[in-house]
C-alpha cells in the first residue's frame, strides 16, 4: 500500500514548477504613481532574480510627468531598495535589469503619445527580439481604462485574437471593476469593442497570494479535508479582512468607493468562492472559474426587508492604534465632515446548493481596526460532549484557519487532554507557517500574477462573469445604504473590532466572531 504523501510535501512539491514567460514588453500606464514604485517594478526585480522574466524582455513606463530613462531607472533604484523583499540589491544583476527599463511621457488622450509608443516600441523589439508581444498594465483610475483602449485599439497597439496569430496582447485592469451591476455591464461592453475576454486580466493581488493559490492544493490534495468540506461538518465560515491603518491620502478615492466596493467585492467575494466552489473537471483556468462562478450564482439574494439584520456597516472615529491616537475618518484628509463613507463592512451570506445548505458565510472588512490580518476561518461542528461532562472545560469545537497574511500559513486547533492526573482538556493549535517550513518568505502577489498573464495563464484573474456575479449580489445593499443614511456614524473607535451591532449579528445566532 503507497505511503500517503504528506500535507507539506504536496505544497513544496508544486511549488517546484515554474512558468517561463515569452519574450515580452511590458508597459505601465501611470508608471509615476505609487502602485508602481511599492509593488511592480520591484515585483519584475524579483522576477529577474528568480530567473523568471523571459530572456527577451523590457518594460516601459508611460505617464504625464516629464522623465528621462535615467531619471526613472535612478527613481526605480530608490524603489527597489525600499520595497523589494530581496535585500540588499544585487548590483549586478540591477545592471542588467536597469537596461530593460524605459520612460516615455504623454497624456492618456493624447493620439500623439501613442504614435510614439507604438514607433518606441517596434523599435525595442527589434533591438532585443520581443517579437511584438505586449502586456498593458493599466496602473490608473478606471475611468481612464476606456478611452485607454480604445486609443490602444486605434493605433494598433493590441491585436485582434482572431487576426493575429504570430503575436499577442494583453491588458491588466486594476480594481474596482465597476461602481455596481450597471456600471461593470457598461465597461464590459466598453472593453469588448476593442479586446476578445481572453485578452482581459483584471487583477486582484489576494489572489496572487501563496496562501490562496493553496486553497486548490489544500482542499482537493487532501481527503481528510475534502470529505469533511461540507454542511455535515462545518457550523460556519468567517472571512476576515482587517487592516490596523486607515485611508491615510486615499481620501478622495475612498469618498467615491467605501468598504463595500474597495474590498468587499473583489477581495472578500473572490476568497468566498475559492473556499465554497466545487471540484473543478481540470486545473485550466476555465474550469476553475467556471466553479467559482456556479457557487456565486448560489448565493442567496440578500432579502430586502432583513438588510439590518444581516448587513452592518460602520465608520471608525478618533481611538488609539498601538497605544498611540489616531483620528476618525471624518477628520481625515480630503474627507467630508458630515461623511456616510463606511470603513467598515460586516454581512451574513447564505450559499443555496447541497453543500452548503444551512451553513453560514460570516465577512467582515474594516479599517482603523485592532492588528492587520486576512484569514478564512472554518468552525467545524462540536462533538458530543458527554463522555467528559466532569471534565473542567467544555469541549471547544475545531477551527481550521487559513492565513492569507500576515504569516501566511494554515493553523488547526483541537482539544487535547492537560499532562496531569485529573481529566483537564485544553484546546491546543497545530500551525504551519510557510516561512518557517520553507525557510524564506512566499513571492509577492503581483510577482505571481505579473508572471502568469506574461504566461498567458488567467487562472488567478477574475473572469466578467466573476466579477458581475458579485455585483449583482452586493448591488442591492449598496443602493439600499445610498438611500438610508447612517444616523450613528462614527459607530467605532480606532481600534476596535467593529461596531456592537457586528457583534449583535452573530449574538443573534449564539455564535461569535472569532478572537484573531
Amino acid at each position: 500500500m503507497p505511503t500517503p504523501t504528506p500535507f507539506v510535501n504536496v505544497l513544496q512539491e508544486s511549488s517546484h514548477s515554474q512558468k517561463i514567460p515569452e519574450s515580452c514588453i511590458l508597459v505601465i500606464f501611470g508608471a509615476t504613481g505609487d502602485l508602481t514604485a511599492r509593488k511592480l517594478i520591484p515585483a519584475l526585480y524579483n522576477l529577474a532574480r528568480e530567473g523568471q522574466l523571459p530572456g527577451h524582455f523590457a518594460c516601459v513606463g508611460f505617464a504625464r510627468r516629464p522623465k528621462s530613462h535615467e531619471e526613472f531607472r535612478e527613481e526605480m533604484l530608490t524603489a527597489i531598495n525600499n520595497f523589494s523583499r530581496s535585500k540588499p540589491v544585487d548590483q549586478k544583476l540591477w545592471q542588467n535589469f536597469r537596461d530593460q527599463l524605459y520612460y516615455l511621457q504623454s497624456d492618456f488622450d493624447e493620439d500623439d503619445g501613442y504614435e510614439r509608443l507604438n514607433q518606441f516600441l517596434q523599435s525595442l523589439d527589434a533591438q532585443l527580439g520581443t517579437k511584438g508581444n505586449r502586456v498593458f498594465y493599466l496602473s490608473v483610475q478606471p475611468s481612464f481604462f476606456p478611452d485607454i483602449v480604445e486609443k490602444l485599439s486605434k493605433h494598433q497597439l493590441v491585436y485582434p485574437v482572431d487576426e493575429v496569430k504570430n503575436k499577442w496582447s494583453r491588458v491588466i485592469i486594476e480594481k474596482p471593476f465597476g461602481e455596481d451591476t450597471d456600471s461593470a455591464i457598461k465597461l464590459q461592453q466598453d472593453l469588448t469593442q476593442h479586446l476578445d475576454e481572453s485578452q482581459i486580466f483584471r487583477i486582484d493581488h489576494y489572489l496572487g497570494k501563496e496562501t490562496v493559490q493553496n486553497l486548490l492544493v489544500f482542499r482537493f490534495g487532501n481527503s481528510i479535508f475534502e470529505s469533511m468540506w461540507n454542511n455535515h461538518h462545518i457550523n460556519n465560515i468567517q472571512i476576515t479582512v482587517g487592516e490596523e491603518i486607515g485611508i491615510g491620502t486615499r481620501g478622495r478615492f475612498w469618498e467615491e468607493a467605501g468598504m463595500l466596493r474597495d474590498i468587499v467585492q473583489n477581495h472578500v467575494m473572490q476568497l468566498l468562492a475559492l473556499v465554497a466552489m466545487e471540484p473543478p473537471t481540470n486545473l485550466s483556468a476555465d474550469a476553475i472559474r467556471d466553479e467559482k462562478v456556479k457557487v456565486l450564482e448560489c448565493i442567496r439574494p440578500l432579502p430586502r426587508d432583513r438588510f439590518d439584520e444581516i448587513a452592518v456597516r460602520g465608520q471608525y472615529g478618533p481611538g488609539y492604534i498601538f497605544g498611540q491616537p489616531v483620528k476618525g475618518y471624518r477628520q481625515e484628509d480630503n474627507v467630508n465632515p458630515n461623511s456616510t463613507v463606511e470603513t467598515y463592512v460586516a454581512i451574513q451570506l447564505a450559499i443555496d446548493n447541497w453543500r452548503w445548505d444551512g451553513v453560514p458565510f460570516f465577512i467582515r472588512a474594516g479599517k482603523r481596526l485592532p492588528k492587520r490580518a486576512t484569514e478564512i476561518a472554518i468552525t467545524f461542528n462540536r462533538s458530543p460532549g458527554y463522555l467528559f461532562q466532569e471534565s473542567s472545560a467544555q469541549l471547544d469545537p475545531n477551527v481550521l484557519v487559513i492565513r492569507i497574511q500576515p504569516n501566511e500559513g494554515i493553523s488547526l486547533k483541537m482539544n487535547c487532554k492537560v499532562p496531569a492526573l485529573s481529566t483537564v482538556i485544553q484546546p491546543v493549535k497545530m500551525d504551519f507557517r510557510y516561512s518557517s517550513y520553507f525557510g524564506s518568505a512566499p513571492p509577492e502577489a503581483y510577482e505571481r500574477l505579473i508572471c502568469d498573464c506574461m504566461a498567458g495563464d488567467s487562472t488567478l484573474f477574475a473572469r466578467d462573469d466573476e466579477v458581475l456575479q458579485s455585483w449583482k449580489v452586493l448591488t442591492p445593499l449598496l443602493y439600499h445604504w445610498q438611500s438610508v443614511k447612517p444616523k450613528d456614524f462614527p459607530n467605532y473607535p480606532s481600534g476596535t473590532w467593529g461596531p456592537e451591532a457586528a457583534q449583535k449579528m452573530l449574538l443573534r445566532q449564539n455564535k461569535h466572531w472569532r478572537l484573531i
